[in-house]
């Protein structure tokens, strides 16, 4: 079997050659992979299941066919994507034509999480494909049988030199950070984010970074909660809080949280008739470390619903905390079905609340009123958002996803994963047959007719 350094030295010799960065190599390879996704969603949905007790429905709309869909939309538009595009040149660079191409960059290396190890892993991927580069793939240990279909997945169905997964854990990962990658992207959490940056820094390799912060939902103003409850309820506990951009805590008026948890209990009623134990729609901690942090945060005297867990099964049910800034649930990232609800009496005083924290990767509010949602707009900072839902706003093509601050940087999704994997090269193209002496020494005498021609021009 070849070594990290091997695949690496071969995509390299790849790329220089050429072989991959034409529209048609680019769309077969788009259009193999999809197949091979389509083939295999049902060993890969098992393998989700095993990894993360995630059922077949989350499954296929969260992972497999999220992927389905940036491949389709990637392979309708990137002819289109690929031409020069005309801009203007200045009058005095006459004759001239100028334009821009967007060129593949090299090999790319693609890191992903544990959470959603196949969406997270290959829809970068797909876009650094389409942008015409070759790529490497370091999928999550911490979900290891989704990296086992995925490893086989890709690496009997691709030739090394152009799409390769290497498995492994830390010493596989520092390898390959070691590495003079044209791109590295990187989905997980900020301490590790800081470690990809410093290692890549070394060979001045860019990067992406996507990690995550608690993203807050504020509830104000005249708003149907009992619609509120039911979207919030659905996008938190979806793949057990696991997710990265999942509302995590709340924010609302005390005259409207009891009403609203009362809401919140009917949803997850609804949501799951059965016991959450038993329910395959709802899913479990990805291991003992996560349940124990998760556990950690419960307090008993803040539980209105839910807070039991098994640790033996991985089993934490869905639980809503009357919370304070003070809890322990507010010192991180939850990352598990765990909401705090938090009460702040004004929309000022929520503002604040979220002012104060780092940037998150997305915000929320529920209102009916503009004059809120438009405040909330422009006053909060955070990576996305969504205006009366959570989470969908990373569902479309058309909009960048990626965070700021500390919640990342770069951005990805659609046309905007095809600019992170490419580079926008600048062409200016002038014709031979005139050739002014003005800008030729000896310079004695021309400064003022240029000056002049400059104001003249602009």
């Amino acid at each position: 079997m070849a070594s990290i350094k091997q695949v690496f030295e071969s995509q390299q010799e790849s790329f220089s050659r050429g072989i991959y960065r034409g529209f048609e190599a680019r769309k077969t390879a788009l259009l193999r992979l999809r197949s091979l996704i389509l083939e295999n969603e049902k060993k890969l949905s098992e393998a989700l299941y095993k990894d993360l007790g995630k059922g077949e429905f989350e499954a296929s709309i969260s992972e497999t066919l999220f992927v389905v869909k940036e491949i389709d939309y990637l392979i309708k538009n990137l002819k289109k994507w690929m031409k020069k595009k005309r801009v203007g040149t200045p009058f005095l660079q006459f004759p001239a034509r100028s334009y821009t191409l967007a060129c593949p960059i090299g090999p790319v290396l693609v890191i992903s999480p544990w959470n959603y190890p196949f969406q997270l892993l290959l829809s970068p991927a797909v876009g650094a494909i389409a942008a015409g580069n070759n790529v490497i793939l370091k999928p999550s240990e911490v979900a290891p049988n989704v990296s086992k279909v995925i490893e086989e997945l890709i690496n009997t169905n691709f030739d090394a030199c152009f799409l390769h997964v290497i498995e492994g854990e830390i010493p596989e990962t520092q390898t390959l950070l070691s590495l003079p990658f044209a791109h590295i992207f990187y989905t997980g959490n900020g301490q590790v984010g800081k470690i990809v940056m410093e290692k890549a820094s070394a060979n001045l390799t860019p990067v992406t970074l996507e990690l995550g912060g608690k993203s807050p939902c504020l509830i104000y103003g005249a708003v149907d909660l009992e619609i509120a409850a039911k979207r919030i309820t659905w996008t938190k506990f979806f793949n057990a809080g696991q997710t990265c951009v999942a509302p995590d805590y709340i924010l609302i008026s005390p005259s409207k949280k009891k009403e609203f948890i009362g809401h919140v209990r009917k949803a997850l009623i609804e949501f799951f008739p059965d016991e959450h134990r038993s329910n395959r729609d709802f899913g479990r901690i990805v291991n003992e470390k996560h349940f124990d942090r998760l556990m950690s945060y419960i307090k008993k005297d803040e539980v209105v619903i839910g807070g039991l867990g098994d640790r033996d099964r991985l089993f934490l049910e869905p639980t809503v905390l009357e919370a304070t800034e003070d809890s322990p649930c507010m010192v991180e990232e939850i990352f598990g079905p765990i909401l705090p609800i938090i009460e702040a009496e004004t929309l000022d005083d929520a503002i604040t609340f979220v002012g104060k924290r780092p940037h998150p990767l997305a915000a929320y509010i529920y209102s009916s009123e503009s004059k809120i949602t438009d405040r909330f707009v422009d006053e909060v900072l955070a990576g996305g958002m969504t205006v009366n839902d959570c989470v969908v706003h990373l569902t479309s093509h058309n909009l960048p996803f990626g965070g700021v601050g500390g919640s990342g940087m770069g951005n990805y999704h659609g046309k905007h994963s095809f600019d992170t994997f490419s580079h926008e090269k600048s062409v200016l193209h002038r014709g031979l047959w005139l050739d002014l002496s003005l800008r030729y020494p000896p310079y004695e005498g021309k400064l003022k007719l240029l000056k002049f021609l400059i104001r003249w021009l602009s």
